[in-house]
């Protein structure tokens, strides 16, 4: 109860910031700091390793999936240069939605081919301008451990963007907060980023 509270609370504040912040850079960097705040007052300590290996330009960050944990401590972790890929039912979750859309996230539609095809252009128009973008490949998780089926969407805009592809791995969300459970278990979760491949990426405007 005391977790899941604070983070209503915690949404609730940062998405009342991303309305009245003027800009975008300002809204993520809100958005971080609400992320680090819930994970060191709920019990959850995170360690990042290889902030060094991002690109300085814009590139691809991918990286895996095991828990609605994720994409909280994948926030909290990076540079607020970086927009999320999310599925697209996420965009219509009261507050949240507001609070996703706000701080540039690109939502993109699993269930028709036309959607599909439509948001991967788009995602991939962003990537050859340069933007930074962060992919849960698996596009899903359950109870099952080990990796899933990736998706090509984050590959391709990697290749057409010209901009390098950045591997990332979430060790200890799976352990704090399995599938169906309903509020996470205090723990320590490390995020290791992994050297890029492919082109050094651009440098940002």
């Amino acid at each position: 109860v005391y977790s899941l509270s604070l983070l209503f609370a915690l949404i609730l504040l940062a998405s009342i910031l991303a309305l009245v912040l003027p800009t975008l850079s300002w809204r993520r960097k809100a958005t971080r700091w609400v992320a680090r705040t819930w994970l060191w007052l709920v019990g959850l300590r995170l360690h990042v390793d290889g902030l060094e290996q991002l690109p300085p330009g814009s590139c691809v960050l991918v990286v895996n999936h095991s828990s609605y944990l994720d994409g909280i401590v994948m926030k909290a972790s990076l540079p607020p240069r970086f927009s999320f890929v999310i599925k697209r039912e996420a965009s219509s979750t009261p507050v949240l939605g507001f609070l996703l859309r706000r701080i540039g996230s690109e939502f993109v539609d699993r269930q028709s081919h036309g959607g599909r095809q439509r948001d991967a252009r788009r995602v991939m128009k962003r990537a050859e301008q340069g933007h930074s973008l962060v992919f849960f490949p698996e596009g899903t998780f359950d109870s099952v451990v080990g990796l899933k089926r990736f998706h090509i969407g984050a590959f391709v805009a990697s290749a057409r963007g010209g901009v390098p592809l950045v591997p990332s791995i979430i060790h200890g969300t799976r352990h704090s907060l399995p599938n169906r459970a309903l509020a996470p278990l205090p723990g320590r979760i490390r995020i290791e980023i992994l050297p890029a491949i492919g082109s050094e990426g651009r440098e940002p405007d």
